[in-house]
């Protein structure tokens, strides 16, 4: 498995920040706090100073958490929504359809809400392939999605979005 490593040092910097929001699922704690925990670490660094973090019952939850945060978000606080979760494959189809609804579902939310939903579920067919996503090294899924949020709320401020 070949992997990349994200330049943080390279990130554009964010004028005046505004909030961004980890939507997490409680299954699979260890890696899904690693995870969210480097997230918030790359946020703050690079000036986020509020950043908040939602446990969750599961994946299929984050779509409408998404949704009632951003639909409460009148004043658009929000600038990025960042979500966390692993799914791991079993002996039924459940694996398939709550991949399948919550990644439907959070692009619903980013499209509707045109606020950047950024995603680190990881639907994987070994646990272990989840634990190498978020172990405690560079390559932790966690960097890269604060990456992408602070790259995509940059790209949208240069546009006037």
């Amino acid at each position: 498995m070949a992997k990349t490593v994200v330049d943080l040092s390279g990130l554009p910097a964010v004028t005046d920040p505004g909030r961004i929001v980890i939507l997490k699922s409680k299954w699979y704690p260890e890696i899904v706090d690693s995870m969210s925990e480097a997230c918030a670490g790359v946020l703050r660094e690079k000036g986020y100073e509020r950043v908040d973090v939602h446990t969750l019952p599961g994946s299929l939850e984050l779509p409408l958490a998404a949704r009632d945060l951003l639909a409460l978000d009148t004043a658009g606080a929000i600038d990025a929504l960042i979500c966390f979760g692993v799914i791991v494959k079993g002996e039924t189809l459940h694996f398939e359809m709550i991949s399948n609804e919550c990644m439907r579902g959070l692009a619903e939310v980013m499209h509707e809400f045109r606020r950047p939903v950024i995603v680190e579920v990881l639907p994987v067919f070994d646990i272990e392939h989840a634990r190498a996503r978020a172990a405690d090294d560079e390559f932790n899924k966690g960097y890269e999605a604060a990456a992408a949020a602070i790259e995509m709320i940059a790209w949208r401020r240069s546009i006037g979005a």
